[in-house]
């Protein structure tokens, strides 16, 4: 016999899972903390599933990404029914969540948002994370959609290709003349580097890329955010691999030098979202496309149809390819 999953307990679900506790959710939904347990109990008891991990703030098990994720979908198929039939509250801004790593944060990505039309009326949300976080926000329905650098989908998602964002090897001149004399292979596992943070081993792919059965030097200068990364290797503090975009003027200006021209890395970027027929994410998408496809090299023209062929790191994952 089928069991139905009735709508009031699956949005207490992610009430809780948005506000963190049962108390904080009573309140957005004004109930009792107790009939908010209840209505979670009673789920959990319909569904045979733990879904909550009572911690704090309350954490969905593997189960219970699965009943938010649904709930914030049927949230967003309400909410373009409403505005369609023109009901009251329909006229409310809809709030459109996405994961973003910083490059593209920093680079291309708010020039996209700025081509959604006026009248969707959009709030976004930006969730700059890496890419193994940005595949577990999507799972947990955290998050509709996401910029990524892996290929494969998230169940209940679709993927496009958006281009490849490229990458060079640079330091500051005197940096590079100081701590980068002789061979790059044997100079470069020695030299400070400038890092991300902590999961951020895009540096020590290179070097291994080089042959050396080492990452880089364990001179380490964790910097997070794309701007103040670029700043770092340009004030000396150690070597990076940087966007060409953000590289460029700098290297004309004589801040930075290409450590290894014939050696830039490709990461290839992919858009991944929600596979729902929703106006909102259908012109979030086309504009993020769009404006890829300018930006990033080998970037592809937008299509209405979104196909499966991601996640992206707080900066962005993985070594040379």
């Amino acid at each position: 016999m089928r069991e139905d999953l009735p709508l009031d307990q699956v949005r207490t679900l992610l009430a809780v899972v948005d506000e963190g506790t049962f108390e904080a959710a009573a309140v957005t939904l004004h109930l009792t903390p107790s009939a908010v347990s209840q209505r979670v109990k009673a789920l959990e008891e319909r569904t045979g599933r733990v879904l909550l991990l009572r911690t704090k703030p309350v954490r969905p098990t593997e189960s219970g990404s699965v009943l938010v994720r649904l709930a914030r979908q049927v949230a967003r198929l309400e909410q373009d029914a409403r505005t369609e039939l023109g009901l009251s509250g329909a006229g409310e801004p809809t709030r459109v969540s996405v994961a973003v790593n910083a490059d593209s944060l920093a680079t291309w990505f708010l020039g996209a948002l700025t081509r959604v039309p006026p009248a969707l009326r959009l709030c976004f949300e930006l969730r700059r994370e890496d890419e193994d976080h940005t595949a577990a926000l999507l799972r947990e329905g955290l998050v509709m959609a996401a910029v990524t650098s892996s290929p494969d989908p998230v169940p209940g998602c679709s993927v496009r290709v958006l281009g490849r964002m490229r990458y060079l090897p640079v330091a500051a001149p005197a940096f590079a003349e100081q701590r980068l004399a002789g061979r790059l292979r044997d100079a470069l596992p020695e030299a400070p580097v400038v890092v991300f943070d902590r999961r951020d081993d895009f540096q020590d792919g290179f070097v291994r890329g080089l042959g050396q059965r080492r990452g880089a030097a364990r001179e380490r200068h964790h910097v997070p955010t794309s701007e103040g990364f670029v700043t770092a290797v340009a004030a000396g503090l150690g070597w990076g691999m940087v966007p060409e975009v953000q590289a460029e003027p700098l290297l004309r200006a004589g801040r930075l030098v290409d450590l290894a021209p014939d050696r830039p890395v490709d990461v290839t970027l992919h858009w991944q979202q929600w596979k729902l027929d929703s106006p909102a994410l259908v012109a979030v998408a086309e504009a993020v496309a769009a404006v890829a496809a300018r930006s990033l090299r080998g970037g592809a023209a937008p299509s209405p149809e979104l196909g499966s062929t991601g996640s992206g790191q707080g900066r962005l994952g993985g070594g040379p390819p």
